[in-house]
């Protein structure tokens, strides 16, 4: 039996582990107060994920070697450094180029500096303004002209409304075979009041515009055996591949 095997057949396993997965679930829900997510880097930045999803995207990225990758929030721009710095690896192994484009509705000056003064910078660009606006969908669309291959990241505003707004804009770019990665899903999961300065809640969040956009959009299929894998993640349900 193939090592590759071996894991896909532990993963199921663990898919089928209740008590497995309800312990990494109240861990899940311990973690969110005291931030745990807050405290990690990548090459300098802070890059507010949970390690489990950022070694996810790693392989995913590393299957798709994407010419670009679209994402939505840019914070401190963590994520778009540990994006741009996976493709100069892929790009150092295959010859594959890639490209990350960064979009957020405030691109805090301090912020905007450090991500230009890194060197991973020369893979990133970054559009200022909001992600669901029509002005600021046509400069990403227009972007995406003549890539090939597209991985899509949703990680700005977590309301119902508008990760729906951004997978009815964006969703559609991800080439076959690709991902839509919408992040925060775990909102749904934590129960009412663990976000009480925030707008988004149970019924309100990623995991709901995920389950509406489903519905009519069977081109995309939830893959379970990564959720399986990790346990621990800001995205169950949230990785949607491509199929058709």
């Amino acid at each position: 039996m193939s090592f590759e095997k071996e894991v896909q057949e532990r993963i199921d396993a663990i898919g089928r582990n209740e008590a497995l997965k309800d312990s990494a679930h109240a861990f899940m829900k311990a973690s969110v107060d005291p931030k745990y997510s807050y405290n990690f880097f990548w090459l300098g930045r802070p890059i507010i994920q949970y390690p489990q999803d950022m070694v996810a995207m790693q392989e995913l990225l590393w299957e798709v070697k994407p010419d670009l990758i679209i994402e939505t929030g840019i914070a401190h721009g963590g994520s778009l450094i540990f994006y741009a710095s996976i493709l100069e690896l892929i790009a150092t192994c295959t010859g594959h180029e890639g490209e990350v484009l960064g979009i957020d509705i405030d691109i805090r000056p301090h912020n905007k500096n450090a991500i230009e003064e890194h060197p991973m910078y020369k893979r990133i660009s970054m559009i200022q303004g909001s992600s669901i606006a029509p002005e600021i969908i046509a400069q990403v669309k227009e972007k995406a002209k003549g890539k090939k291959r597209i991985l899509v990241c949703l990680d700005s505003n977590h309301t119902h409304e508008h990760v729906l707004a951004e997978l009815e804009a964006y969703a559609q770019l991800t080439s076959i075979g690709s991902y839509c990665v919408v992040f925060d899903t775990l909102i749904e999961d934590m129960g009412g009041g663990a976000y009480p300065d925030r707008p988004w809640g149970p019924g309100n969040n990623p995991k709901t515009a995920v389950w509406e956009y489903l519905k009519t959009h069977p081109e995309f299929e939830i893959n379970k055996s990564i959720d399986h894998k990790l346990l621990i993640s800001v995205a169950p349900d949230g990785y949607l591949k491509r199929v058709r």
